[in-house]
């Protein structure tokens, strides 16, 4: 739930919940820090990062723009494709959200090449979603960018690269975990697991950074914590969480997997060394991948 307010301001790309001049400063600093982290942390690992190269793994990599009638944009996105089943069967479909700041060609790296090789014939295919600079996957004044996603990204690349309509799962980094995790919440008939990994998440409107949402109302509406902590959410759907130690998101993460578990919800939940940078999401995405890849598996 949002604290209550004196004032909210009208600005399009953001806004701050002060109720004391003291504390809104120190909120502001806070949010502000963590979002130069997080870019930082994006900025050196596409930085530092060796050139990918899908074909070394057996995996082909297709690049194209799906313009969005909802946005009124047209949109760079990335389908990754694991070699066809021998048998013709349609593999699943993995929808794989980026963080801040990021993009779709920056997901499209080695350690998820290698995964999905290392998956084998439960590996799904993989839209890597265009989310904007910070647009955290949700409908707002800038768009319906949660909606973009459901109805126009999911049967695209259903189309484009020929995945099982029946079978998609949908997660993401950061930024693109807590759109995941928001968006499988919102459409649960749709998707079939749904995994946030650093998703960057706060108990309040006023701990969020500029851009992440209009006001008070939008935070509102997509207050994922809120919404475990109230009830059950997701159902029988299979949720995985994991964070790094040294994550800012980690106090938020771990009561988001500790409320979706006291309400019976099917959650896997790890801490792990690490902060939130490239460099960590790199070393556990071979485990990413298995676990949509069985959650799609037992799909029905």
């Amino acid at each position: 739930m949002v604290e209550s307010v004196r004032r909210v301001p009208t600005r399009s790309r953001g806004f701050s919940l002060r109720p004391r001049r003291r504390r809104g400063r120190r909120v502001v600093a806070t949010a502000l820090a963590l979002v130069v982290l997080v870019a930082a942390g994006f900025a050196v690992w596409h930085i530092l990062r060796p050139t990918p190269n899908p074909g070394r793994y057996g995996i082909r990599e297709v690049r194209f723009d799906l313009h969005s009638r909802l946005l009124h944009r047209t949109l760079p996105e990335v389908g990754v494709l694991p070699p066809p089943l021998p048998d013709g069967r349609h593999r699943p479909l993995l929808v794989f959200l980026h963080g801040r700041g990021g993009t779709p060609q920056g997901q499209a790296t080695d350690a998820l090449f290698a995964a999905l090789r290392a998956a084998g014939p439960l590996a799904p295919d993989v839209i890597l979603a265009n989310g904007g600079d910070h647009s955290y996957y949700h409908d707002r004044a800038d768009g319906p960018w949660g909606t973009y996603v459901v109805k126009e990204v999911v049967p695209d690349a259903i189309r484009r690269l020929d995945a099982d309509p029946g079978r998609v799962a949908i997660g993401g980094v950061s930024m693109g975990g807590f759109g995941a995790l928001d968006l499988a919440r919102l459409w649960p008939n749709r998707f079939c697991a749904a995994g946030g990994h650093s998703a960057a998440m706060w108990r309040t409107g006023g701990e969020t950074p500029e851009g992440a949402f209009d006001d008070a109302a939008d935070f509102a509406r997509n207050d994922i914590l809120g919404a475990v902590e109230a009830r059950d959410v997701y159902g029988s759907m299979p949720v995985w969480i994991d964070v790094g130690r040294q994550d800012p998101f980690r106090s938020a993460d771990t009561a988001f997997a500790r409320a979706l578990r006291e309400h019976g919800g099917r959650v896997t939940f790890h801490v792990w060394p690490g902060s939130h940078s490239g460099s960590y999401w790199a070393s556990h995405m071979t485990q990413y991948v298995a676990f949509y890849a069985h959650a799609l598996a037992a799909c029905r």
